[in-house]
């Protein structure tokens, strides 16, 4: 795959994962807040407005905001960057696991919500095309 191909997949990959994430966050912000909570298919899935000042799950909450900034901001935006960068470059990658790194920085780009989705889907796709012989 030449370098503009794998570029054109992960930019692809990665705007349209960010994309699907900031636009879910937007709609929480506009419809969510003071709505109480939703519930549906006998609470399977249930949307509520939530913001916390870490990651995951609070993780970092409780750190002094400087630090939080260089953690989420500066250490992620590393991760991200060379996922990305190694997703375009590396030549031994086959499609399947280009598109899971892509999805992984993506994940980590969005930082949360339906980006964990999409990163947690990464970490699979990636697992998954272990098993074939690079492209």
């Amino acid at each position: 795959m030449q370098i503009l191909a794998r570029s054109a997949l992960v930019a692809l990959v990665l705007f349209g994962c960010v994309g699907c994430d900031q636009v879910s966050k937007s709609a929480a912000r506009l419809y969510l807040p003071g709505s109480g909570v939703h519930s549906y298919l006998g609470d399977t899935v249930r949307l509520q407005f939530a913001q916390n000042s870490g990651a995951f799950l609070n993780l970092g909450d409780s750190l002094p905001p400087a630090l939080r900034y260089d953690a989420f901001v500066v250490g992620v935006g590393a991760i991200v960057a060379a996922l990305l960068i190694g997703a375009v470059w590396s030549g031994s990658l086959t499609w399947l696991q280009r598109i899971a790194v892509a999805a992984m920085g993506a994940g980590g780009a969005g930082i949360f919500n339906v980006a964990d989705a999409v990163l947690v889907c990464g970490v699979i796709l990636l697992l998954l095309g272990r098993r074939r012989p690079p492209v």
